[in-house]
């Protein structure tokens, strides 16, 4: 069986402020679901293979040491327009808008919970 990307998790200190944080900028919607603090994300992601995300309290994995980031790239169709909203939204361009010849545009943004993440924008070929 090849492995597949199937989970990530945004750790978040308020998880209210980090939802409203990715409805706003990727038009995500979140579920309840499991313990205190935890919420399925659905995407809206049309793949064969639907990831599951969630957005959870943030912990410490080892004792002492919370967990403080995921890293990933989200795909958008405008990273100009993803870049405005992550700021108007109260995160910050952590890296500015570059091109990757052959692939496209990307960012890398932090957001209201301080985890840093990518946007990319494909090339329309």
């Amino acid at each position: 069986m090849p492995s597949q990307f199937i989970h990530f998790a945004i750790n978040a200190e308020d998880t209210e402020r980090g939802r409203r944080f990715y409805e706003q900028v990727f038009g995500w919607k979140f579920e309840e679901w499991g313990p205190p603090g935890f919420f399925k994300i659905d995407m809206q992601a049309g793949p064969p293979v639907h990831v599951i995300g969630a957005l959870q309290q943030r912990r410490a994995i080892e004792p002492g040491l919370a967990m403080r980031g995921y890293e990933c790239t989200i795909l958008v169709e405008d990273v100009e327009k993803t870049a405005a909203s992550v700021e108007s939204n109260g995160g910050r361009v952590a890296m500015a808008i570059t091109a990757i010849p052959g692939v496209g545009r990307l960012l890398f943004f932090e957001d209201t919970e301080g985890n840093v993440a990518g946007a990319i924008e494909f090339e329309k070929n």
